[in-house]
């Protein structure tokens, strides 16, 4: 039985030609295309214009301390990517006392570079949300 069925395939194949596959269509290609776009100028506060309880937190930065809360001097670690893209450890946070609140409030200054002569020094009002780059000399 075997060899009929054999012989049956072999003559179907002789008179109907090889059997014909369809190449598989090719996949569809996609492009994705990133967007880098490079984080929003900052704009420059003059120091006089913050809350005086700024000049008094700045004052602590460059004498070194001591300051009021733990977390003060600690690494700040730009998150939010507002700040200029800067390595681990470059940032620092310091708190900006707000009086009459109950706990360290929503007011920081963040400096960049070495801890008390800051290359940079960022002031922000809305706990990280936006910054403004502190001109200490107005």
């Amino acid at each position: 039985m075997r060899t009929l069925i054999a012989a049956v395939t072999l003559a179907a194949t002789a008179a109907l030609g090889p059997t014909a596959y369809a190449a598989p269509a090719p996949a569809p290609t996609t492009t994705v295309t990133s967007v880098v776009t490079a984080p929003a100028a900052i704009d420059t506060c003059a120091l006089s214009s913050l809350p005086p309880e700024a000049s008094d937190t700045l004052d602590l930065v460059h004498s070194g301390g001591p300051f009021p809360y733990d977390q003060d001097g600690t690494v700040f670690s730009n998150r939010e990517g507002i700040l200029p893209d800067e390595s681990s450890g470059y940032y620092h946070e310091y708190t900006v006392i707000t009086p009459g609140s109950p706990d360290r409030g929503a007011r920081r200054l963040v400096g960049g570079g070495a801890m008390t002569t800051p290359e940079h020094v960022y002031y922000t009002g809305d706990h990280y949300a936006s910054f403004c780059e502190v001109d200490e000399n107005s």
